[in-house]
């Protein structure tokens, strides 16, 4: 009885060994250096997107993921200002509808008059083909939309603080993209993750 113990318990413990490494993955290899392989994960691509190794594609999935990160961002923020009470003053529309009277969260699709949703819809096809994106050619790396327009004292930062901030933005925008998920989530659940 107790070497049959002992054989499940060593067993178990196997289980928890560290697997053999064959040689890594040329991805792997191609983009262990690329801003946001972190500790603990490193280079992390579960579903193999980028596992042929075509630096085109990652390029085009980093600023996808840049562009989701920041708007994920200010979705976060929005939905606590709004949670928070905080609304425009005025009226959203000429018939006298107030942005006070406007639900938060998914409800706010139904209450908003149909003008509103076009000219938002506008708003971001207009964002999204002319302001988001490298249109001058003059963008240091992916996500760079400065265009020559904007600095905010950009070019006055080192090359190791430059790294370190964008980092941090990238970072942000994953734990935002998250923080959103869970604030929709939750909302379509009827749990408030804010207290009350």
């Amino acid at each position: 009885m107790k070497s049959a113990i002992f054989a499940t318990l060593l067993a178990s413990a196997a289980a928890f060994a560290p697997a053999s490494q064959q040689g890594a993955s040329s991805a792997l290899s191609a983009f262990a250096d690329e801003l946001g392989a972190q500790a603990p994960l490193g280079f992390f691509d579960p579903l193999g997107l980028v596992a042929d190794g075509d630096q085109e594609k990652f390029d085009r999935l980093r600023g996808v993921e840049i562009k989701h990160g920041r708007i994920s961002m200010l979705a976060v923020v929005g939905y606590l200002v709004q949670e928070a009470g905080i609304r425009l003053p005025g009226d959203i529309d000429y018939s006298g509808t107030s942005f006070a009277s406007i639900p938060n969260g998914f409800a706010a699709f139904k209450a908003i008059p149909a003008g509103g949703l076009v000219q938002l819809l506008f708003f971001v096809g207009v964002l999204e083909s002319s302001v988001m994106r490298d249109i001058t050619g003059e963008s240091e790396f992916v996500g760079d939309f400065r265009n020559g327009a904007i600095d905010f004292g950009w070019d006055t930062f080192d090359e190791e603080t430059q790294l370190k901030k964008r980092a941090i933005e990238l970072n942000q925008g994953r734990a935002a993209q998250m923080g959103i998920l869970a604030l929709m989530v939750h909302e379509q659940l009827g749990v408030s993750l804010l207290p009350a």
